[in-house]
């Protein structure tokens, strides 16, 4: 399960690193160390109709557009890699819905003799990462158009299997183009992608147990502490 992530890299950075024009409108993002379900994340889509990226503020917790309200979207923070293809909830949003969901790291929490620890887990680069994601509208009864994403998860790599037995796909650059449609694909073609990222090039550390309150939202929850 990925259900807090930190992105307080600036809007501008983000454009950058994921190649969105410059003319593209920039969200109004506040820096976050301690985004939770519900909130709303800058996210990477191909807008088809000009064939270019875009980054739009969406929802997290993916509401089907069959919904009958809102708060399915808590079930649907996280899709599961396998079978992603035939879930109700996400079939058809596999199929013509992707994107990417830039993040700075996640956290993930590791069951201990005292309780659970938490840990954020980066690249070892400490760059932005790419999640693979979907996305949906919906509508409300009261006609209300809501868009909100799901982050995929995956069987863990090495270094978060000792933490979790999930971890967020994380994709490459050179996924990229085929995981927004940028690029033809069959279906077989992106559940490759699909793949837990190397250990090699990712780490982390122990940080403090105040990241569990999303009310606690500054730099200091990701600075190291003793395990």
């Amino acid at each position: 399960m990925c259900g807090r992530v930190r992105l307080s890299s600036d809007v501008s950075e983000i454009k950058l690193v994921f190649s969105i024009p410059p003319h593209r409108p920039s969200p109004n993002f506040a820096l976050s160390w301690n985004v939770a379900p519900t909130d709303s994340l800058p996210i990477v889509r191909y807008d088809v109709r000009v064939g270019e990226r875009s980054l739009d503020m969406l929802r997290w917790g993916l509401v089907p557009f069959w919904a009958k309200d809102l708060n399915v979207g808590f079930a649907n923070i996280n899709a599961k890699a396998e079978g992603i293809e035939t879930r109700p909830a996400f079939r058809e949003a596999f199929e013509r819905r992707r994107c990417l969901v830039p993040v700075d790291n996640f956290y993930e929490w590791q069951k201990t003799a005292t309780g659970k620890q938490p840990y954020a887990i980066a690249l070892a680069d400490r760059g932005l990462m790419a999640l693979a994601g979907l996305w949906e509208n919906w509508r409300s009864p009261a006609g209300e158009w809501v868009r909100s994403f799901a982050i995929i998860t995956t069987s863990p790599n090495e270094l978060c299997a000792a933490l979790h037995n999930r971890m967020p796909v994380v994709l490459k650059p050179q996924g990229w183009p085929i995981w927004l449609g940028e690029e033809p694909a069959t279906a077989l073609e992106l559940k490759a992608v699909l793949a837990p990222f190397s250990s090699e090039e990712m780490t982390c550390w122990p940080v403090s147990p105040r990241v569990r309150n999303v009310k606690n939202n500054d730099a200091s929850l990701i600075e190291p502490i003793a395990a």
